[in-house]
């Protein structure tokens, strides 16, 4: 695929800025919602009736952190297929937990959870902050409110121990996840100076009524968010707050062919899903096509999918129900299943030049060669001969180069949210994604080439995939 590398940066600069909004996935949503309003999209709620015709491009949300948005092909009928892309919204990283304050050492500090498989040691002397969602109790009527708030400089850091006191730091470091990783917040002394105090002790239930959201967590800690949301703390209900770092995502390398960032796996695919799906509607091509364009990009992937935000849940289903039912045709639903294809777009492992020895000698991954086919017999990924070779031919039309991945034999296979979709909806699923180092790590590195790549080939399946679908002779 020949494409500028002005057009290259570009498209990166845009991922980055997106990126450097998202510090979590109730940001990520948003900002997919804004770009889709901007573009002629409707938002649906669930609990509403829906009326979908031809030409129809719409979005619903999930828990603020999932959503599934699609454009309805000018010549679709029910009955026919889905061409979707498949995503996940969420990364691994430390949530706050529900009783957060802890005094220790004369420092206040903030309770924290451990959010799916990171690597753990990356969070350390980092420049940390919190950003999530909070839900308000409104001051002068009686309704909640939802609010994300991101707190956009350095508030928390969790330090290391001097080499000193512990000298096989270099040799292996493996920390505690509960005595080790909670962050700092404050000195006692100085919380105490600006009024903020906090005697840690635990909140309790007594004669005087339940204790309130804004006592479970440090006095510092809830005035920052009160200050950021300008509200009082009894208007806290509660909240979904996660750490982020305050280092911004940013080009690289020594020809700005890299991107240094946090949680390329896996808002990278979100992002390409969501500009590739708006690139496809604004070509003329949505007129002419039978099939639904269709993005999911999914919460809690990195937990396993087993929520109802989470691709394991209805919600998926339940959406490509509501559009496909017709009273006229009771297996409308049946049918689109088997003419519809999910391509489950997740980052994938780049043959790091220092660890080669981890890579089957020939499945390596590289950076600028094309995004990664996953193949797995085990059905850790979906990939079958039948839907790599349906990705082939969209490629080939789509001018973007492939690479193939498989793990090697004596290693263990990660999984995405590919074989969960395939299973629960008995439909086509392939597994790829953009090769990238450091999968799970605070700061992961990926290519910008492989980032346009993403974008172009999402966009060609949704223009290609009912072609290449009416070629099958099977």
């Amino acid at each position: 695929m020949a494409v500028s590398k002005d057009k290259v940066l570009s498209t990166a600069k845009d991922f980055l800025s997106f990126i450097n909004k998202s510090p979590s996935p109730y940001h990520a949503v948003d900002e997919v919602r804004k770009g889709l309003v901007s573009n002629g999209f409707k938002e649906l709620r669930e609990s509403e009736n829906w009326k979908i015709a031809p030409l129809d491009k719409c979005f619903v949300t999930k828990n603020q952190s999932t959503i599934i948005a699609f454009a309805v092909g000018g010549q679709y009928k029910p009955g026919n297929g889905f061409s979707i892309v498949g995503a996940h919204t969420d990364s691994p990283c430390l949530k706050v937990k529900p009783v957060s304050n802890k005094v220790k050492q004369g420092f206040c500090q903030v309770g924290v959870e451990c959010y799916g498989g990171g690597i753990w040691n990356t969070w350390f002397d980092r420049d940390l902050t919190v950003a999530g969602r909070v839900l308000v109790k409104d001051k002068n009527v009686d309704s909640i409110s939802h609010h994300l708030v991101h707190i956009q400089r350095p508030i928390l850091r969790i330090p290391h121990l001097a080499i000193h006191l512990q000298r096989d730091i270099n040799d292996s470091f493996g920390p505690n996840k509960e005595n080790h990783l909670c962050p700092i917040l404050a000195t006692c002394v100085q919380a105490e100076l600006e009024g903020d105090k906090s005697s840690g002790d635990k909140p309790s239930s007594c004669a005087s009524g339940p204790a309130s959201q804004s006592s479970k967590h440090s006095p510092t800690l809830v005035k920052l968010l009160c200050q950021e949301l300008k509200i009082e703390p009894e208007q806290m209900l509660d909240f979904d707050l996660c750490l982020a770092d305050t280092q911004p995502a940013t080009i690289g390398g020594a020809y700005d062919e890299f991107m240094f960032s946090p949680r390329l796996d896996n808002l990278l695919n979100t992002y390409a899903a969501y500009k590739g799906l708006l690139a496809s509607i604004q070509d003329g091509t949505l007129e002419k096509d039978s099939n639904i364009r269709m993005i999911s990009l999914f919460d809690n992937e990195e937990v396993g999918s087993q929520s109802a935000q989470g691709a394991e849940s209805m919600f998926q289903e339940n959406v490509m129900r509501r559009i496909s039912t017709d009273r006229e045709n009771l297996t409308a639903f049946d049918e689109c299943i088997a003419k519809s294809l999910m391509v489950s777009a997740d980052q994938a492992h780049a043959c790091h030049p220092n660890y080669a020895e981890k890579h089957e000698a020939n499945h390596q991954p590289e950076f600028h060669k094309g995004i990664v086919i996953k193949f797995n017999s085990n059905q850790r990924y979906a990939t079958t001969g039948i839907t790599a070779a349906i990705l082939r031919q969209i490629a080939s039309k789509s001018d973007v180069p492939l690479q193939d991945f498989m793990v090697r034999n004596d290693s263990l296979c990660g999984s995405t949210i590919g074989p969960i979709m395939s299973a629960r909806l008995g439909m086509q699923t392939i597994d790829v994604g953009a090769p990238q180092f450091a999968m799970h790590s605070i700061r992961e590195t990926g290519s910008t080439t492989d980032l346009t790549y993403a974008v172009k080939l999402f966009e060609g399946f949704f223009n290609y995939y009912p072609e290449v679908q009416a070629s099958l002779k099977f």
